[in-house]
């Protein structure tokens, strides 16, 4: 089993997983742009390099992403892709854009932008909140968690039987605190009956500090340059403090600036669901047109899903 996780991360690491009908090097080819050829000191696979028309470039340290579409410089980083084509081939920006199209521009996905709801009620949990009961402990066991682990270290709570808020009844869940810049600005819960028809429960919006679909669940302390983005809150449990969440896979514009901002590199590990795959593919896009390292990871399973012992080997083989 462990030879399969590992097989899988390193099939994950050789796929190009994005897709798209844009020719790239088609266009530079009809435009006699040299590209560097397979040995050169600037080939990279999955990349058409190309003298650099926006800094003092000497070799061919100007990338175009043959996956994205992207454009980005080793020495002078990250560049729009029209305006690199137009400054490359010496002709107007609106040209370029009309030359785009005819090669098969990529689209530009669009990430939602969540609009924040006013504060009409204090923040505070659930009535009937409490430290983990023998209920809780045995379902957190029955996932694989320690539940202690899961206490100490994410601060998990759980909801009893007449649990509620606003009206809303939270009864028989693990309770999740979401932190942010250092305060608790919004929790989420999990059903642990397997009888409620919504398994994940948020804090009602009006009673939130910060909308949770606006930040990313994780420890920010604890973040590096390379970042794990998963889908859910057991997911991060299951890989440690260098994981985050986007609470689904709706992520959104907020979650999107917050990931440009943090992380380098991210390693994306979305659930097998083809609706979570397509999501996971145009964040990876949406990640590499702003210059950041993206590699999509297909596990055959969920994160929160794999052993203690296969989590440890995925980290030790990302890191």
């Amino acid at each position: 089993m462990e030879l399969l996780l590992l097989l899988f991360v390193l099939e994950s690491l050789l796929k190009n997983g994005l897709g798209n009908n844009m020719d790239i090097q088609k266009l530079l080819h009809d435009h006699r742009i040299p590209i560097a050829p397979p040995g050169d000191s600037n080939y990279h696979e999955g990349w058409a390099n190309v003298r650099c028309p926006h800094c003092n470039d000497h070799s061919t340290h100007l990338g175009f992403n043959l996956q994205s579409g992207y454009a980005n410089c080793w020495r002078c980083g990250h560049h729009f892709l029209d305006k690199t084509i137009a400054k490359l081939l010496n002709i107007s920006l609106h040209k370029a854009k009309e030359l785009l199209k005819e090669y098969g521009e990529t689209p530009v996905y669009k990430a939602k932008e969540v609009k924040r709801a006013p504060r009409t009620k204090a923040h505070t949990l659930p009535s009937d909140t409490r430290e983990l009961t023998k209920r809780h402990r045995r379902y957190l066991e029955g996932r694989g968690f320690d539940p202690d682990k899961i206490a100490s270290e994410w601060g998990v709570l759980g909801t009893g039987p007449v649990s509620s808020l606003d009206g809303i009844s939270y009864k028989h869940r693990i309770l999740a605190p979401i932190w942010w810049d250092g305060q608790q600005i919004s929790w989420q819960t999990r059903d642990i009956t397997g009888k409620a028809k919504a398994k994940y429960m948020a804090c009602p919006k009006n009673r939130e500090l910060v909308e949770h679909q606006t930040v990313l669940y994780g420890r920010q302390e604890s973040w590096t340059e390379t970042g794990i983005c998963v889908e859910g809150i057991t997911d991060v449990w299951r890989l440690g403090p260098q994981a985050f969440a986007t609470f689904g896979i709706d992520y959104t514009h907020q979650q999107l600036r917050h990931i440009v901002r943090n992380f380098k590199r991210v390693i994306l590990i979305f659930d097998q669901e083809p609706q979570a795959q397509a999501q996971a593919r145009k964040l990876r896009a949406e990640l590499e047109i702003r210059g950041r390292e993206v590699v999509q990871i297909d596990l055959k399973k969920d994160p929160a899903d794999l052993t203690e012992k296969q989590a440890k080997n995925l980290i030790k083989k990302i890191f």
